[in-house]
Protein backbone atom coordinates (compact mmCIF):
# COMPACT_ATOMS: atom_id res chain seq x y z
CA UNK A 1 0.00 0.00 0.00
CA UNK A 2 1.22 3.49 -0.91
CA UNK A 3 -0.24 6.85 0.05
CA UNK A 4 -1.02 7.59 -3.61
CA UNK A 5 -2.92 4.31 -3.99
CA UNK A 6 -4.72 4.80 -0.69
CA UNK A 7 -5.86 8.28 -1.72
CA UNK A 8 -6.95 6.87 -5.06
CA UNK A 9 -9.00 4.14 -3.35
CA UNK A 10 -10.70 6.72 -1.13
CA UNK A 11 -11.31 9.18 -3.99
CA UNK A 12 -13.06 6.60 -6.17
CA UNK A 13 -14.69 4.60 -3.35
CA UNK A 14 -12.83 1.40 -4.28
CA UNK A 15 -13.71 -0.22 -0.96
CA UNK A 16 -16.77 -1.83 0.57
CA UNK A 17 -18.89 1.20 1.38
CA UNK A 18 -21.56 -0.62 3.41
CA UNK A 19 -21.45 -1.51 7.09
CA UNK A 20 -18.59 0.87 7.87
CA UNK A 21 -17.81 1.63 11.48
CA UNK A 22 -15.31 3.86 13.23
CA UNK A 23 -12.58 2.33 15.37
CA UNK A 24 -14.87 3.08 18.33
CA UNK A 25 -17.65 0.96 16.77
CA UNK A 26 -19.95 3.79 15.63
CA UNK A 27 -21.77 3.26 12.28
CA UNK A 28 -20.37 5.50 9.53
CA UNK A 29 -21.63 6.43 6.07
CA UNK A 30 -19.54 8.30 3.49
CA UNK A 31 -21.86 10.71 1.69
CA UNK A 32 -19.15 12.57 -0.23
CA UNK A 33 -15.47 11.61 -0.23
CA UNK A 34 -14.47 15.25 -0.67
CA UNK A 35 -12.28 17.08 -3.18
CA UNK A 36 -8.69 15.91 -3.36
CA UNK A 37 -6.28 18.60 -2.17
CA UNK A 38 -3.10 18.99 -4.25
CA UNK A 39 -1.78 21.76 -1.99
CA UNK A 40 -0.63 21.76 1.63
CA UNK A 41 -3.11 20.64 4.26
CA UNK A 42 -5.54 17.74 4.64
CA UNK A 43 -5.85 15.28 1.75
CA UNK A 44 -9.57 15.83 1.07
CA UNK A 45 -11.62 18.97 1.49
CA UNK A 46 -15.37 19.58 1.79
CA UNK A 47 -16.15 15.95 2.56
CA UNK A 48 -19.51 14.90 3.96
CA UNK A 49 -20.02 11.92 6.28
CA UNK A 50 -22.61 10.61 8.72
CA UNK A 51 -21.63 9.09 12.08
CA UNK A 52 -24.56 7.69 13.98
CA UNK A 53 -27.29 10.26 13.40
CA UNK A 54 -24.92 13.21 12.98
CA UNK A 55 -23.87 14.61 9.58
CA UNK A 56 -20.42 16.19 9.51
CA UNK A 57 -18.93 18.41 6.76
CA UNK A 58 -15.25 19.24 6.60
CA UNK A 59 -11.76 17.89 5.88
CA UNK A 60 -10.36 14.36 5.95
CA UNK A 61 -6.76 13.16 6.31
CA UNK A 62 -5.52 9.77 5.08
CA UNK A 63 -2.52 7.76 6.33
CA UNK A 64 -1.20 4.25 5.83
CA UNK A 65 -0.84 3.93 9.61
CA UNK A 66 -2.47 5.96 12.37
CA UNK A 67 0.96 6.75 13.82
CA UNK A 68 1.94 8.50 10.56
CA UNK A 69 0.02 11.47 11.93
CA UNK A 70 2.77 11.99 14.50
CA UNK A 71 5.56 11.02 12.12
CA UNK A 72 4.42 13.73 9.68
CA UNK A 73 4.15 16.31 12.46
CA UNK A 74 0.50 17.15 11.81
CA UNK A 75 -0.15 17.60 15.54
CA UNK A 76 1.85 20.85 15.33
CA UNK A 77 0.16 22.18 12.19
CA UNK A 78 -3.01 24.25 12.60
CA UNK A 79 -4.07 23.34 9.03
CA UNK A 80 -4.88 19.84 10.30
CA UNK A 81 -7.02 20.91 13.23
CA UNK A 82 -10.78 20.33 13.19
CA UNK A 83 -10.82 17.25 10.94
CA UNK A 84 -14.07 15.32 10.67
CA UNK A 85 -12.33 11.97 10.00
CA UNK A 86 -8.92 10.27 10.03
CA UNK A 87 -8.89 7.43 7.46
CA UNK A 88 -6.13 4.83 7.85
CA UNK A 89 -5.16 1.56 6.23
CA UNK A 90 -3.82 0.09 9.47
CA UNK A 91 -4.75 1.27 12.97
CA UNK A 92 -1.58 0.92 15.02
CA UNK A 93 -2.06 3.57 17.74
CA UNK A 94 -4.99 4.81 19.80
CA UNK A 95 -5.91 8.40 20.69
CA UNK A 96 -3.56 10.02 18.16
CA UNK A 97 -5.88 12.76 16.88
CA UNK A 98 -7.96 14.26 19.68
CA UNK A 99 -11.72 14.28 19.17
CA UNK A 100 -11.43 12.86 15.64
CA UNK A 101 -13.01 9.52 14.68
CA UNK A 102 -10.85 6.94 12.89
CA UNK A 103 -11.95 4.77 9.96
CA UNK A 104 -9.84 1.66 9.27
CA UNK A 105 -10.11 0.41 5.67
CA UNK A 106 -7.66 -2.49 5.46
CA UNK A 107 -10.32 -5.23 5.61
CA UNK A 108 -12.71 -3.31 3.35
CA UNK A 109 -10.50 -3.08 0.26
CA UNK A 110 -11.14 -5.87 -2.28
CA UNK A 111 -8.08 -7.95 -3.08
CA UNK A 112 -8.59 -7.48 -6.84
CA UNK A 113 -7.99 -3.72 -6.47
CA UNK A 114 -4.58 -4.33 -4.92
CA UNK A 115 -3.80 -7.12 -7.39
CA UNK A 116 -4.62 -5.03 -10.46
CA UNK A 117 -2.58 -2.13 -9.14
CA UNK A 118 0.39 -4.41 -8.45
CA UNK A 119 0.15 -5.82 -11.97
CA UNK A 120 0.33 -2.33 -13.47
CA UNK A 121 3.21 -1.21 -11.29
CA UNK A 122 5.33 -4.31 -11.88
CA UNK A 123 4.59 -4.79 -15.59
CA UNK A 124 7.76 -5.25 -17.61
CA UNK A 125 6.10 -4.11 -20.84
CA UNK A 126 6.51 -0.50 -21.96
CA UNK A 127 2.74 -0.23 -21.62
CA UNK A 128 1.70 -1.18 -18.08
CA UNK A 129 -1.81 -2.00 -19.31
CA UNK A 130 -0.70 -4.20 -22.22
CA UNK A 131 -3.12 -7.12 -22.39
CA UNK A 132 -5.55 -5.40 -20.01
CA UNK A 133 -6.70 -2.19 -21.69
CA UNK A 134 -9.03 -4.27 -23.90
CA UNK A 135 -11.29 -4.61 -20.85
CA UNK A 136 -12.02 -0.87 -20.99
CA UNK A 137 -14.96 0.23 -23.14
CA UNK A 138 -14.19 2.03 -26.42
CA UNK A 139 -16.35 5.02 -25.49
CA UNK A 140 -14.34 5.42 -22.27
CA UNK A 141 -11.07 5.35 -24.21
CA UNK A 142 -12.33 7.85 -26.76
CA UNK A 143 -13.33 10.30 -24.05
CA UNK A 144 -9.94 9.90 -22.39
CA UNK A 145 -8.15 10.49 -25.70
CA UNK A 146 -10.05 13.75 -26.19
CA UNK A 147 -8.82 14.93 -22.80
CA UNK A 148 -5.28 13.78 -23.59
CA UNK A 149 -5.25 15.74 -26.87
CA UNK A 150 -6.44 18.86 -25.05
CA UNK A 151 -3.72 18.32 -22.45
CA UNK A 152 -1.07 17.90 -25.14
CA UNK A 153 -2.09 21.09 -26.88
CA UNK A 154 -2.30 22.97 -23.60
CA UNK A 155 1.32 22.04 -22.86
CA UNK A 156 2.50 22.89 -26.36
CA UNK A 157 0.51 26.11 -26.73
CA UNK A 158 1.57 27.54 -23.38
CA UNK A 159 5.04 27.94 -24.89
CA UNK A 160 3.58 29.31 -28.11
CA UNK A 161 1.67 31.90 -26.08
CA UNK A 162 4.94 33.13 -24.62
CA UNK A 163 6.47 33.33 -28.11
CA UNK A 164 3.45 35.27 -29.33
CA UNK A 165 3.68 37.74 -26.46
CA UNK A 166 7.39 38.18 -27.09
CA UNK A 167 6.63 39.06 -30.72
CA UNK A 168 4.14 41.80 -29.83
CA UNK A 169 1.20 39.55 -30.76
CA UNK A 170 2.42 39.17 -34.35
CA UNK A 171 0.77 35.96 -35.57
CA UNK A 172 2.80 35.98 -38.79
CA UNK A 173 5.99 35.78 -36.76
CA UNK A 174 4.65 32.92 -34.66
CA UNK A 175 3.69 30.97 -37.79
CA UNK A 176 7.10 31.67 -39.34
CA UNK A 177 8.96 30.44 -36.24
CA UNK A 178 6.81 27.35 -35.70
CA UNK A 179 6.79 26.44 -39.39
CA UNK A 180 10.59 26.67 -39.41
CA UNK A 181 10.87 24.42 -36.35
CA UNK A 182 8.52 21.96 -38.05
CA UNK A 183 10.70 21.86 -41.17
CA UNK A 184 13.49 20.67 -38.90
CA UNK A 185 11.17 17.90 -37.73
CA UNK A 186 12.38 16.17 -34.57
CA UNK A 187 16.12 16.08 -35.15
CA UNK A 188 16.77 19.63 -36.35
CA UNK A 189 13.80 21.49 -34.87
CA UNK A 190 15.94 23.49 -32.42
CA UNK A 191 18.52 24.82 -34.95
CA UNK A 192 15.75 25.54 -37.44
CA UNK A 193 13.96 27.67 -34.85
CA UNK A 194 17.21 29.48 -34.05
CA UNK A 195 17.71 30.06 -37.76
CA UNK A 196 14.26 31.60 -38.16
CA UNK A 197 14.70 33.80 -35.11
CA UNK A 198 18.05 35.03 -36.46
CA UNK A 199 16.41 36.54 -39.57
CA UNK A 200 13.56 39.01 -39.05
CA UNK A 201 10.54 38.05 -41.11
CA UNK A 202 10.36 41.53 -42.63
CA UNK A 203 13.88 41.05 -44.03
CA UNK A 204 12.80 37.88 -45.83
CA UNK A 205 9.65 39.67 -46.93
CA UNK A 206 11.69 42.31 -48.77
CA UNK A 207 13.36 39.59 -50.83
CA UNK A 208 10.45 37.17 -51.13
CA UNK A 209 10.23 37.43 -54.92
CA UNK A 210 13.94 36.58 -55.35
CA UNK A 211 14.41 32.90 -54.46
CA UNK A 212 18.19 33.08 -54.74
CA UNK A 213 18.36 35.84 -52.12
CA UNK A 214 16.02 33.93 -49.80
CA UNK A 215 18.26 30.87 -50.11
CA UNK A 216 21.37 32.99 -49.50
CA UNK A 217 19.87 34.45 -46.33
CA UNK A 218 18.76 31.09 -44.96
CA UNK A 219 21.86 29.06 -45.81
CA UNK A 220 24.10 31.92 -44.72
CA UNK A 221 22.36 32.36 -41.38
CA UNK A 222 22.49 28.60 -40.94
CA UNK A 223 26.29 28.92 -40.97
CA UNK A 224 26.55 26.73 -44.07
CA UNK A 225 28.20 29.25 -46.40
CA UNK A 226 31.35 29.78 -44.37
CA UNK A 227 33.48 27.46 -46.54
CA UNK A 228 35.24 27.13 -49.90
CA UNK A 229 33.08 25.61 -52.63
CA UNK A 230 33.62 23.95 -55.97
CA UNK A 231 30.12 24.42 -57.36
CA UNK A 232 28.97 27.75 -58.73
CA UNK A 233 25.62 27.62 -56.93
CA UNK A 234 26.96 27.79 -53.35
CA UNK A 235 29.57 30.33 -54.45
CA UNK A 236 26.90 32.70 -55.72
CA UNK A 237 24.89 32.14 -52.55
CA UNK A 238 27.99 33.02 -50.55
CA UNK A 239 28.54 36.27 -52.46
CA UNK A 240 24.89 37.24 -52.11
CA UNK A 241 24.89 36.45 -48.41
CA UNK A 242 28.04 38.43 -47.67
CA UNK A 243 26.33 41.50 -49.10
CA UNK A 244 23.00 40.93 -47.33
CA UNK A 245 24.68 40.07 -44.05
CA UNK A 246 26.42 43.45 -43.95
CA UNK A 247 23.30 45.24 -45.12
CA UNK A 248 21.12 43.84 -42.34
CA UNK A 249 23.87 43.32 -39.74
CA UNK A 250 23.13 39.63 -39.38
CA UNK A 251 24.97 37.01 -37.32
CA UNK A 252 24.77 33.34 -38.37
CA UNK A 253 24.06 30.53 -35.95
CA UNK A 254 26.80 27.93 -35.28
CA UNK A 255 26.91 25.39 -38.11
CA UNK A 256 27.74 22.53 -35.71
CA UNK A 257 24.14 22.61 -34.42
CA UNK A 258 22.88 20.89 -37.56
CA UNK A 259 22.61 17.10 -37.49
CA UNK A 260 23.16 14.87 -40.52
CA UNK A 261 24.12 11.54 -38.92
CA UNK A 262 21.74 8.59 -39.09
CA UNK A 263 19.30 10.54 -41.27
CA UNK A 264 17.86 9.73 -44.65
CA UNK A 265 19.46 12.12 -47.18
CA UNK A 266 16.03 13.47 -48.15
CA UNK A 267 15.72 14.76 -44.57
CA UNK A 268 19.13 16.46 -44.48
CA UNK A 269 18.84 20.01 -43.13
CA UNK A 270 20.31 21.35 -46.39
CA UNK A 271 17.35 19.93 -48.32
CA UNK A 272 14.86 21.13 -45.71
CA UNK A 273 16.32 24.66 -45.76
CA UNK A 274 16.01 24.74 -49.56
CA UNK A 275 12.37 23.62 -49.28
CA UNK A 276 11.69 26.21 -46.58
CA UNK A 277 13.20 28.88 -48.83
CA UNK A 278 10.79 27.84 -51.58
CA UNK A 279 7.86 28.01 -49.18
CA UNK A 280 8.75 31.59 -48.25
CA UNK A 281 9.28 32.43 -51.93
CA UNK A 282 5.89 31.04 -52.97
CA UNK A 283 3.84 32.15 -49.97
CA UNK A 284 2.19 35.48 -49.48
CA UNK A 285 -0.27 36.14 -46.66
CA UNK A 286 0.24 32.53 -45.56
CA UNK A 287 -1.22 33.06 -42.11
CA UNK A 288 -4.51 34.43 -43.41
CA UNK A 289 -4.67 31.60 -45.96
CA UNK A 290 -4.20 29.02 -43.24
CA UNK A 291 -7.02 30.52 -41.19
CA UNK A 292 -9.32 30.34 -44.18
CA UNK A 293 -8.63 26.70 -45.01
CA UNK A 294 -11.26 24.18 -44.01
CA UNK A 295 -9.79 20.89 -45.14
CA UNK A 296 -6.58 18.99 -45.72
CA UNK A 297 -7.14 19.26 -49.48
CA UNK A 298 -7.11 23.07 -49.21
CA UNK A 299 -3.91 23.08 -47.14
CA UNK A 300 -1.87 20.66 -49.25
CA UNK A 301 -1.39 23.10 -52.21
CA UNK A 302 -0.07 25.75 -49.79
CA UNK A 303 2.70 23.36 -48.73
CA UNK A 304 3.39 21.89 -52.18
CA UNK A 305 7.02 23.01 -52.39
CA UNK A 306 10.05 21.59 -54.17
CA UNK A 307 13.65 22.64 -53.53
CA UNK A 308 15.33 24.60 -56.33
CA UNK A 309 16.96 22.85 -59.28
CA UNK A 310 20.45 22.47 -57.78
CA UNK A 311 18.99 20.16 -55.15
CA UNK A 312 17.58 17.80 -57.79
CA UNK A 313 21.07 16.30 -57.94
CA UNK A 314 22.40 17.18 -54.47
CA UNK A 315 21.76 16.51 -50.81
CA UNK A 316 24.74 18.61 -49.68
CA UNK A 317 26.85 21.31 -51.31
CA UNK A 318 29.49 20.05 -53.79
CA UNK A 319 28.30 16.44 -53.56
CA UNK A 320 26.53 15.66 -56.84
CA UNK A 321 24.39 12.53 -57.19
CA UNK A 322 24.14 10.41 -60.33
CA UNK A 323 20.37 10.32 -60.24
CA UNK A 324 18.12 13.32 -60.70
CA UNK A 325 15.16 13.57 -58.33
CA UNK A 326 13.19 16.69 -57.37
CA UNK A 327 13.26 17.21 -53.60
CA UNK A 328 9.59 17.83 -52.88
CA UNK A 329 8.02 17.99 -49.47
CA UNK A 330 6.43 14.54 -49.24
CA UNK A 331 2.85 13.83 -48.25
CA UNK A 332 3.87 12.50 -44.84
CA UNK A 333 5.86 15.69 -44.19
CA UNK A 334 2.87 17.83 -45.18
CA UNK A 335 0.69 15.82 -42.80
CA UNK A 336 3.26 16.29 -40.06
CA UNK A 337 3.11 20.07 -40.55
CA UNK A 338 -0.69 20.01 -40.42
CA UNK A 339 -0.57 18.04 -37.16
CA UNK A 340 2.19 19.98 -35.43
CA UNK A 341 1.83 23.53 -36.77
CA UNK A 342 -1.30 24.36 -38.73
CA UNK A 343 -3.97 22.70 -36.58
CA UNK A 344 -2.44 23.94 -33.29
CA UNK A 345 -2.01 27.53 -34.52
CA UNK A 346 -5.61 27.56 -35.75
CA UNK A 347 -6.70 26.29 -32.34
CA UNK A 348 -4.60 28.89 -30.49
CA UNK A 349 -5.87 31.76 -32.64
CA UNK A 350 -9.46 30.60 -32.23
CA UNK A 351 -9.04 30.27 -28.46
CA UNK A 352 -7.56 33.74 -28.06
CA UNK A 353 -10.07 35.35 -30.41
CA UNK A 354 -13.08 33.35 -29.22
CA UNK A 355 -13.84 31.86 -32.65
CA UNK A 356 -15.55 28.57 -31.80
CA UNK A 357 -16.01 27.33 -35.37
CA UNK A 358 -12.27 27.67 -36.03
CA UNK A 359 -11.49 25.64 -32.89
CA UNK A 360 -13.75 22.91 -34.21
CA UNK A 361 -12.12 23.19 -37.62
CA UNK A 362 -8.65 22.67 -36.17
CA UNK A 363 -9.79 19.48 -34.44
CA UNK A 364 -11.49 18.28 -37.63
CA UNK A 365 -8.18 18.72 -39.46
CA UNK A 366 -6.48 16.25 -37.14
CA UNK A 367 -9.30 13.77 -37.53
CA UNK A 368 -8.93 14.01 -41.33
CA UNK A 369 -5.20 13.21 -41.25
CA UNK A 370 -4.01 9.59 -40.97
CA UNK A 371 -2.47 8.52 -37.67
CA UNK A 372 1.24 9.13 -37.30
CA UNK A 373 3.59 6.19 -37.66
CA UNK A 374 6.40 6.18 -35.14
CA UNK A 375 7.79 3.95 -32.40
CA UNK A 376 5.12 5.01 -29.92
CA UNK A 377 2.10 4.51 -32.16
CA UNK A 378 3.53 1.21 -33.38
CA UNK A 379 3.89 0.10 -29.75
CA UNK A 380 0.21 0.86 -29.18
CA UNK A 381 -0.79 -0.89 -32.41
CA UNK A 382 1.12 -4.04 -31.46
CA UNK A 383 -0.90 -4.05 -28.26
CA UNK A 384 -4.27 -3.79 -30.00
CA UNK A 385 -4.85 -0.06 -29.62
CA UNK A 386 -4.65 1.24 -33.16
CA UNK A 387 -5.18 5.02 -33.56
CA UNK A 388 -7.76 5.81 -36.24
CA UNK A 389 -6.42 9.27 -37.10
CA UNK A 390 -3.90 11.94 -36.10
CA UNK A 391 -6.06 13.21 -33.24
CA UNK A 392 -5.91 9.77 -31.65
CA UNK A 393 -2.22 9.22 -32.39
CA UNK A 394 -1.41 12.56 -30.75
CA UNK A 395 -3.45 11.50 -27.73
CA UNK A 396 -1.68 8.14 -27.49
CA UNK A 397 1.71 9.84 -27.73
CA UNK A 398 0.68 12.05 -24.81
CA UNK A 399 -0.55 9.01 -22.88
CA UNK A 400 2.66 7.08 -23.44
CA UNK A 401 5.08 9.94 -22.69
CA UNK A 402 3.29 11.45 -19.72
CA UNK A 403 1.52 8.53 -18.06
CA UNK A 404 2.76 5.10 -19.17
CA UNK A 405 6.50 5.70 -18.88
CA UNK A 406 6.01 7.36 -15.49
CA UNK A 407 3.58 4.66 -14.32
CA UNK A 408 0.93 7.30 -13.58
CA UNK A 409 -1.78 4.65 -13.87
CA UNK A 410 -3.69 6.11 -10.92
CA UNK A 411 -4.18 9.32 -12.92
CA UNK A 412 -5.18 7.51 -16.11
CA UNK A 413 -8.79 6.72 -16.98
CA UNK A 414 -7.71 3.39 -18.44
CA UNK A 415 -5.72 2.55 -15.32
CA UNK A 416 -8.67 3.52 -13.11
CA UNK A 417 -11.01 1.20 -15.00
CA UNK A 418 -8.55 -1.68 -14.89
CA UNK A 419 -7.93 -1.29 -11.15
CA UNK A 420 -11.59 -1.10 -10.27
CA UNK A 421 -12.52 -4.01 -12.55
CA UNK A 422 -13.44 -7.20 -10.71
CA UNK A 423 -12.14 -9.33 -13.61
Amino acid sequence: MTEALFQFIWQYSLYKVTDLTTSAGEPLTVIQAGKINKDAGPDFLEARIKIGNTILVGNIELHIRTSDWLRHGHQNDAAYHNLILHVVYEHDMENVVANTPVLVLKDNIPLHVLAHYADLMTAKDKLPCAGQHQKVRSITKEGWMSRLLAERWEQKLSHWNVMLENSAEDWRNLLYWRMAANFGFKTNAAPFLLLARSIPLNVLGRHRENLHQIEALLFGQAGMLNASFMDQYPETLQDEYNYLRKKYKLSPIPVHLWKFLRMRPANFPTVRIAQFAMLIHQSEHLFSQILETHSVKEIEPLLDVTASEYWHTHFRFDEAQAQTAPKSLGKSSVQNIIINTIAPIQFLFASRQGVDNLREQSLNLLEAVPAEKNNITETWSRNDWVPANAAQSQALIQLYNNYCTARRCLECTVGLNIIRSAN
